[in-house]
């Protein structure tokens, strides 16, 4: 999906979006492996840290920077708060499945049979959200927000992941089409593209992320 006619430059977010997506995907075929406990492979993987992690940086520098200021600029528009109201719940609703995620790994007695349901409604409440909010909401965002306040946003983020841009890069286009890695990588400062092409993203790719065993499910 392209967002061409956009005011706002909107490349970061369908990155991160994708990004997701591919993790979601990466999740959901380790839990439906039979041959092995997936909450040995998923407890331990450095790629469901890095994907709770991210995540949760994501939204909740929405959840600062955007909504409310959306609901400012929108007081006289009862559909447009309605649509807040809507990213706001489908928000609160992703924090709590992490959580119960990882209580289920840990779960020795009866997390295996916990997880897959789980995992399924984390797929499923997130996918929708993101389809939701590319759908409907950011053609809102751009109508609404200035220039500056969608600033604000991407600096609130960056300065969320802070120390780990250096893992967070190269996570955000691992697996990206060449258009998507453009898109992103045309807005980096010279010594930070540098950076990421000569160190973090080499480094990045020597990361197992998801274990011996799961890398043998793709």
């Amino acid at each position: 999906m392209s967002h061409d006619g956009a005011r706002l430059d909107m490349s970061m977010m369908y990155a991160v979006h994708d990004a997701l997506r591919r993790d979601l995907a990466q999740i959901g075929r380790i839990t439906a492996r039979m041959d092995d406990d997936p909450r040995r492979i998923l407890h331990s993987a450095l790629g469901w840290q890095m994907f709770k992690k991210f995540l949760q940086i994501h939204h909740t520098s929405e959840d600062v920077t955007v909504w409310p200021v959306m609901r400012e600029e929108l007081a006289e528009r009862p559909d447009g708060l309605a649509l807040v109201d809507a990213m706001e719940a489908e928000h609160a609703k992703i924090d709590p499945l992490l959580a119960a995620i990882d209580e289920a790994l840990l779960d020795r007695d009866y997390g295996f049979q916990r997880l897959g349901d789980l995992v399924d409604a984390l797929a499923t409440d997130l996918t929708a959200h993101l389809s939701h909010e590319e759908r409907d909401a950011l053609d809102l965002i751009d109508a609404t927000l200035s220039p500056e306040q969608w600033q604000r946003f991407s600096e609130d983020h960056r300065a969320r992941v802070g120390d780990d841009a250096r893992q967070y890069l190269p996570w955000l286009l691992d697996g990206a089409t060449a258009d998507r890695a453009a898109s992103v990588l045309k807005r980096m400062p010279e010594k930070l593209l540098a950076a990421y092409r000569e160190e973090w993203g080499p480094a990045y790719a020597q990361l197992d992320l998801w274990g011996e065993d799961a890398r043998s499910a793709h």
